[in-house]
């Protein structure tokens, strides 16, 4: 069934935009930011009838949707969405797979995870065959300038907060021209397919978010007087 519902979706794109990259990419990440919509819609359920409690659950996938938002800016910017029928097709595919996926997430999340996969997969290759067969053409093209605060000037902490394979600050795009900015989204892209693997194989105990895992700093004093009649005290604090 997840085959099927990504089949589903693939097929469509592809056929309808086989010769117009642009507005498919419009729809393709405006589809692709709603299964993050369903996972914090369910999350935030559970959290509220008391069932359960994760935040740092729902940071990830906050920061994933964030994520897709702007590559939605960025096509749009780039003049993906102009069309009205375009921007008809997207969202109501988009409002069609939110439902599938609350659903789906509600009865095998690990399922719901990947459909993620698959899509961001697809993603993935999706923007790496468009690289290799427009670089010289992207090269000469500047940086649309929602990229260039995304993912140089603004504040990245949400960027690095759904990378669970990366430490914060650890991935930094360089935003030169548009080819280095298709290229950081292919590479989003793969970031995401990381992270929901890693949903697929945690329980719901373990934090996916980078900047919550746990560093333990051992600071240890002692007293000036270092004589065999002092005794010096170790401290150990965890931050």
């Amino acid at each position: 069934m997840i085959r099927l519902l990504v089949g589903i979706l693939v097929f469509v794109i592809n056929t309808v935009y086989r010769d117009r990259p642009y507005p498919r990419f419009y729809v393709l990440e405006t589809v692709a930011r709603v299964p993050y919509f369903s996972y914090l819609s369910v999350l935030h359920l559970y959290e509220t009838l008391g069932w359960w409690r994760q935040v740092d659950w729902l940071k990830v996938h906050f920061a994933e949707s964030w994520n897709e938002l702007h590559h939605l800016l960025i096509m749009e910017e780039l003049g993906g969405g102009n069309f009205w029928l375009d921007r008809l097709l997207a969202r109501s595919v988009a409002l069609v797979y939110y439902w599938i996926v609350v659903a789906l997430y509600v009865v095998a999340p690990r399922s719901a995870y990947h459909f993620m996969e698959l899509v961001e997969g697809h993603a993935f290759q999706t923007y790496n065959k468009f690289l290799k067969a427009n670089a010289a053409e992207l090269k000469a093209q500047p940086a649309p300038a929602i990229a260039v605060k995304y993912y140089r000037d603004g504040d990245l902490y949400m960027f690095d907060e759904f990378q669970s394979a990366h430490a914060p600050e650890e991935r930094r795009p360089q935003v030169d021209n548009l080819y280095d900015v298709f290229l950081a989204i292919r590479d989003d892209e793969q970031e995401h397919v990381k992270t929901m693997v890693a949903c697929q194989r945690s329980n719901k105990a373990q934090a996916l978010s980078p900047h919550a895992i746990e560093k333990t700093i051992e600071i240890v004093t002692a007293p000036a007087d270092l004589s065999s009649d002092s005794q010096g005290e170790a401290i150990v604090e965890k931050i």
